[in-house]
């Protein structure tokens, strides 16, 4: 059976529903579905958790009346590995049809799910809104393709260019409403990071304060272990020994990615404060080295990071294109001399500037917001 007129209007629907779960599925995707019998939509599902109900399962235990010559709208492929795979309801419930945006890439799927549904006289349509299905879920498609994090690096900064004065004071370039879009940032993000340097001069929280959202796990790079016990980022509450006990995962923790030059004593007592303290092995310039501090995250979980600076640790992703994403809050203000957010990236000729795939510009107050993709390396 061909694709309908309004496949894509009820796959939009699905997609809409997907997003409610931005933020709160860890490195699990983003997955909407609605149930449609006629013209009417009877059922509405999404994931909700990491261990949540799927979304199929969601819609069917909402749907009004029976599904039996229903169409069940998806988004991703539905699973068919786990004890209760999404594939034994839809055929359990005898669906008529199911339109499928995109294919899951996870080795366990890709192609299988859509295979068993065949296989039991389901007619299956795939590709519908599939660009717009693989956009939502980029983070989780990289995830699982390359076993790595999708990074996205923001930074506020004057039009001149600047990102503190050259006394390095730098609260605050942007404005409250860009402030407010950052902590939304932080929230559907599983976590954040930044490097000692941004640590010694601002002290900051890193949490999610300004919207609603859970709080990342927080991530510094600090090759020497120079972080101060007394720092924000460990002291506040969050951190406590008797929440860190309560968490299934390093998500709401602080996570200290260091050197093994770093002092085996001060590991200890950050680890008694309950931080989580990586030691990474060196790069050439005996700093962390930032490639095998992604791949450590992912294996521990991690599927997308938001690096909040400094200058140092920015130059550095950029260098060794490991970003996937890059927001900048443009500020209406002009500092002059001062701090920029990128070093020396070796270019020498403006043909040779690192260049976007995608980019979209759009007004937040007074600031304006840059966002720009970078093609996959």
């Amino acid at each position: 059976m061909s694709k309908r007129p309004d496949d894509e209007f009820f796959m939009g629907k699905a997609l809409q529903l997907a997003r409610k779960g931005l933020g709160c599925v860890g490195a699990n995707p983003l997955v909407g579905a609605v149930i449609v019998k006629g013209d009417e939509i009877t059922g509405r599902g999404y994931q909700r958790a990491p261990e949540g109900i799927h979304a199929e399962v969601d819609a069917i235990r909402k749907n009004r009346g029976e599904t039996l010559d229903s169409t069940l709208y998806v988004n991703l492929e539905p699973c068919c590995y786990s004890t209760t795979p999404c594939t034994t309801s839809l055929i359990q419930h005898r669906f008529k049809r199911i339109v499928i945006g995109a294919i899951d890439p996870d080795p366990r799927v890709n192609g299988r799910g859509l295979s068993l549904l065949k296989e039991h006289g389901i007619d299956v349509e795939v590709g519908v809104l599939t660009r717009e299905c693989e956009r939502l879920n980029e983070v989780y498609f990289k995830y699982i393709r390359e076993g790595l994090p999708f990074v996205t690096v923001k930074f506020a900064q004057t039009l001149d260019g600047r990102i503190a004065s050259k006394t390095r004071h730098s609260q605050w370039i942007s404005s409250d409403a860009s402030l407010r879009f950052v902590h939304k940032l932080r929230s559907i993000n599983q976590a954040v990071m930044i490097g000692i340097g941004t640590v010694l001069q601002d002290d900051p929280r890193l949490t999610v304060r300004l919207t609603r959202g859970k709080n990342p796990c927080r991530i510094v790079v600090d090759s020497s272990l120079r972080i101060p016990l007394s720092s924000k980022v460990i002291t506040q509450e969050e951190n406590s020994i008797s929440v860190m006990k309560r968490r299934k995962c390093c998500e709401e923790g602080v996570i200290l990615a260091t050197t093994p030059r770093a002092d085996k004593e001060k590991i200890t007592a950050l680890e008694e404060m309950g931080a989580q303290v990586l030691v990474i092995k060196e790069n050439s310039e005996g700093q962390v080295d930032l490639k095998e501090l992604l791949y450590e995250l992912g294996r521990r979980g991690i599927s997308s990071v938001m690096v909040e600076g400094g200058a140092k640790i920015i130059t550095s992703l950029l260098r060794l294109n490991l970003l996937d994403k890059l927001v900048v809050v443009v500020a209406p203000k002009i500092l002059g001399k001062g701090i920029e957010a990128v070093g020396d990236l070796g270019i020498r000729d403006v043909n040779q500037a690192l260049r976007f795939s995608e980019v979209k510009m759009r007004r937040l107050g007074i600031d304006f917001i840059f966002e720009g993709r970078f093609a996959a390396s």
